[in-house]
């Protein structure tokens, strides 16, 4: 654990989590490109002629954010209908992250809040934090707003929703997430962030992109907790 790490958690007042990665792989047993290729189905039954790259994108959210750009308000409902029961699915087998429990059980006995701020639906994340027995230390739960990706992280709405609910200004608040569009959403809301490279390839991109620490572990976040509640 570096002193970095130490002083920014010795000091915040919530602790904001994304959940696909630091949480959990929610895809692990339902795999994210599967659901992609069932969106882009989605549009091919409502007569939607699916540009090529659109067609192999590997990512779902990808797919909800292209519709949602093109301005056809009526397939972006029913892609993100389609989306959010495949993430309801999808986290009866999803893989819990290595010490991504720890962390929000080692907040609450420090007396951090913790908040769960995701482009995945709300549904589907308060559904597996109920199913891990996780619910009771996680409030609010902040998904994605229905059918509307432009915001998404890295709009940093969804983020400062989360602050607002916690009765925390910005500044007191810290995001962990294992994306670039957690970087910049946690930048453009003025909160500190720590980017979990589960990848290694991810740590410069991380530093590069202004994330105060980077760690490729959540044990880190876990025993900085332990530490601040002595």
């Amino acid at each position: 654990m570096s002193a970095d790490l130490g002083r920014l958690l010795g000091e915040v007042g919530a602790l904001l989590l994304d959940f696909d990665g630091p949480v959990c792989s929610i895809f692990a047993g339902y795999p994210a490109p599967q659901v992609a290729a069932e969106l882009v189905d989605v549009l091919r039954r409502r007569g939607v002629d699916v540009p090529t790259d659109l067609a192999s994108e590997p990512d779902p959210l990808e797919v909800l954010r292209r519709m949602g750009a093109a301005g056809d308000h009526g397939v972006t409902r029913a892609v993100e209908d389609a989306l959010c029961e495949a993430e309801r699915r999808a986290v009866e087998t999803a893989e819990p992250t290595p010490y991504g429990r720890e962390v929000i059980v080692a907040a609450r006995q420090a007396g951090v809040p913790v908040a769960v701020v995701s482009n995945n639906s709300a549904g589907a994340v308060s559904a597996y934090l109920t199913a891990h027995r996780l619910a009771v230390y996680v409030s609010p739960v902040v998904g994605r707003a229905y059918a509307d990706p432009e915001r998404m992280k890295p709009n940093p709405e969804p983020i400062l929703h989360a602050s607002r609910a916690l009765g925390e200004f910005p500044s007191g608040c810290v995001l962990v997430g294992d994306s670039l569009s957690d970087i910049e959403g946690a930048r453009a809301a003025g909160v500190a962030v720590i980017g979990y490279a589960n990848r290694a390839e991810k740590a410069d991109a991380f530093r590069t992109a202004g994330a105060d620490v980077v760690i490729t572990s959540m044990a880190d976040i876990a025993r900085a907790l332990v530490d601040r509640a002595g």
